[in-house]
């Protein structure tokens, strides 16, 4: 694909995120709420697809440090923090949810989680988990209509798993990897990723459902 063909394949996405967004408004105006959740998604998905396009732009511009320069971007945009906790365990937090299946693509995620976690093993010893539990915690904003509670099984989550197994994992296979999701309220929307070696998953669903885990100042409320 050329420059020329990537910016009209924008413009074309940009006039549907357009069209969506006008219907979207024009649903919610009217009351029809359950129509402009439909909506919104759609637009969701070509805004998606959209910043995709555009991630690809500066690379065929011929720019040396394109591709350098769009990973800066990114991680400023969305800012993925992972850390090693005292007890051993890993901490990942993605400042936005993960989006609904059949939805949304993943590929946005996708690209800022590998290069975050390439980014965090570099200045490391090889960090090798074994068999180990990992857990979603979906943080909402306290904000949110409960209707927005999403059940887990129609949150998209394979991303997230391929990226830290990658790096950290021998397989996310079964007998590698078990699963564990919950819920919290807090001031934003956000998702907190754990990887915790299977021995010591008791000690922390008790400090995770206890609060001991969220420093004071994060102001999240277990569910």
């Amino acid at each position: 694909m050329t420059f020329e063909e990537l910016l009209s394949s924008a413009q074309r996405r940009l006039k549907k995120m357009q069209d969506t967004l006008s219907l979207t408004l024009s649903m919610e105006s009217k009351g029809q709420y359950e129509l402009a959740y439909e909506e919104v998604f759609r637009f969701a998905y070509e805004s998606e697809n959209l910043t995709m396009l555009a991630r690809k732009m500066p690379a065929y511009t011929g720019h040396p440090r394109a591709g350098e320069m769009m990973d800066t971007q990114v991680m400023e945009i969305i800012p993925i923090t992972i850390e090693l906790a005292k007890e051993g365990w890993l901490k990942m937090v993605i400042p936005a949810l993960l989006p609904r299946k059949k939805h949304s693509s993943t590929n946005y995620i996708s690209e800022n989680l590998y290069f975050a976690m390439q980014r965090f093993v570099d200045d490391k010893p090889p960090l090798h988990f074994k068999k180990s539990v990992i857990v979603f915690r979906h943080v909402y904003d306290q904000q949110r209509p409960e209707r927005w509670l999403r059940d887990h099984d129609n949150i998209e989550l394979n991303a997230v798993v391929n990226a830290v197994a990658l790096y950290l994992l021998p397989s996310d296979g079964p007998k590698w990897l078990e699963h564990y999701y919950c819920v919290a309220r807090g001031e934003v929307d956000s998702t907190e990723v754990y990887l915790v070696p299977q021995e010591d998953f008791d000690r922390f669903r008790v400090a995770l459902k206890s609060g001991e885990i969220d420093p004071p100042e994060s102001k999240i409320t277990p569910l």
